[in-house]
C-alpha cells in the first residue's frame, strides 16, 4: 500500500481512519490529503483521516488537488508541509498519483534535480515523463 520515494515521505492510495494507528507505527509523522472529500462514492472523508491523525499524534494537512492540474499555491503548500514534518511524511489521494506528482513538484520548486525525483518516483512505480514539463517551469520559478 504504502510507496516510499525517499526517507522523507511516502505516497498511498487513499487510506481509511483504521489505517492511521499502523502508519503512525511504521514512523510516520504526519499525513498529507491530496484527495477533494466527495470525490468517489464510500471513500472517507478527510475529517475522518484528520480526527484519527490526531489521536495518533500525527500531523495532518489537508490540501486536496482536483483532477485536471496543480496550481503554484498546492506547490507551496506541500512543500511547506514537508519543510514542516520531523520525520517521515505520508500522503495519499484516490491512487498516490496525485500525491507522487505534488510531491515531485514541491521538490522540484525547492530546487531539487528533476532527474533525480523522476528517478525516485519510478523505483516507487510513478512515471513522471508527463510532468516534466511542469517541474521545469516550478523550478525556473524558484
Amino acid at each position: 500500500m504504502l510507496r516510499p520515494l525517499d526517507e522523507t515521505i511516502a505516497v498511498a492510495p487513499q487510506i481509511t481512519p483504521d489505517d492511521v494507528p499502523a502508519i503512525a507505527a511504521a514512523g510516520y509523522v504526519a499525513i498529507v490529503n491530496n484527495r477533494p472529500d466527495g470525490e468517489e462514492r464510500g471513500q472517507p472523508e478527510g475529517d475522518a483521516i484528520r480526527l484519527a491523525a490526531e489521536a495518533a499524534g500525527l500531523a495532518y494537512t489537508a490540501i486536496p488537488i482536483a483532477p485536471g492540474g496543480f496550481s503554484r499555491a498546492q506547490v507551496d503548500a506541500m512543500a511547506a508541509a514537508l519543510a514542516a514534518a520531523d520525520g517521515p511524511v505520508l500522503a495519499y489521494c484516490r491512487s498516490g498519483t496525485r500525491s507522487c506528482n505534488l510531491w515531485a513538484l514541491a521538490r522540484a520548486a525547492g530546487g531539487d534535480d528533476a532527474d533525480v525525483v523522476a528517478a525516485k518516483a519510478a523505483q516507487a512505480g510513478y512515471d513522471l515523463g508527463g510532468l516534466r514539463p511542469a517541474m521545469d517551469a516550478v523550478a525556473r520559478a524558484g
